[in-house]
């Protein structure tokens, strides 16, 4: 396995451990498992479509086949990176800048599996051998996979330790992803420790431009400060 350092739009380095090429193999194959079971129980029920017209079969085949042929993307896309082998597997798709990828980027890695995994399975010597075990898909997309393995330090999350009476300020913090929260907490750990008002002052205006709210009162330490512990109260309560 090797690390993956992520520059986030903040410049700032973020390290994670990029999952290897046995780690996607073995997701792909529960994946495929799970195609195989789907495509299995249609042949056992094929019979009870046996009265219907040659281009009638043709048409519902086709259309009991799609789940087959965007299951990946669409689990992409509604689990932020994941399918139900990559969740398996704790690993999941990321942007090489940090934030959560985004639709057309799941589309693009999608496309390419028809390069990358049908044929001649060039996308597992691509993983093998990349720098960032990126497949041809991920390097289209900019994006990489890493392992969710490692997260085992509150001081290396996204979580803060809340008082059980917390009341939160800003409600709009749910228009954050993890991804965003995890990026803001390394920024604010990092400014703060380094007394980087400028990238402070930067971040406290993005955090409002993104969610929509103006800050009621506190330095931008403070204002931060609550931003991320509203996140974590309710996420937490979800």
């Amino acid at each position: 396995m090797s690390e993956l350092q992520i520059n986030t739009t903040q410049n700032v380095k973020i390290n994670f451990t990029a999952a290897g090429a046995g780690e996607r193999l073995l997701s792909f194959i529960i994946d495929t498992l799970i195609k195989l079971g789907y495509i299995t129980i249609l042949n056992m029920s094929v019979g009870a479509f046996q009265d219907m017209d040659q281009w009638s079969q043709v048409g519902l085949n086709t259309l009991l086949g799609l789940p087959v042929v965007f299951y990946t993307l669409v689990l992409e896309a509604l689990m932020e990176g994941q399918t139900i082998g990559k969740k398996i597997m704790k690993i999941k798709v990321v942007k090489i800048d940090g934030y959560q990828a985004s639709l057309s980027d799941y589309v693009v890695r999608w496309f390419f599996r028809i390069v990358d995994i049908y044929i001649l399975g060039l996308g597992f010597f691509v993983i093998l051998f990349s720098k960032r075990s990126q497949r041809l898909g991920d390097m289209a997309a900019g994006t990489s996979v890493i392992m969710l393995k490692d997260k085992v330090n509150i001081s290396h999350t996204i979580l803060e330790d809340l008082h059980e009476d917390y009341k939160p300020t800003y409600p709009a913090v749910i228009k954050l992803s993890d991804n965003d929260a995890r990026i803001i907490k390394d920024t604010f750990t990092t400014a703060k420790l380094a007394s980087d008002y400028q990238t402070l002052i930067k971040l406290r205006n993005k955090i409002t431009e993104v969610i929509g709210v103006t800050a009621i009162n506190g330095n931008d330490i403070q204002f931060i400060d609550t931003i991320l512990k509203d996140y974590n109260y309710y996420t937490q309560s979800m």
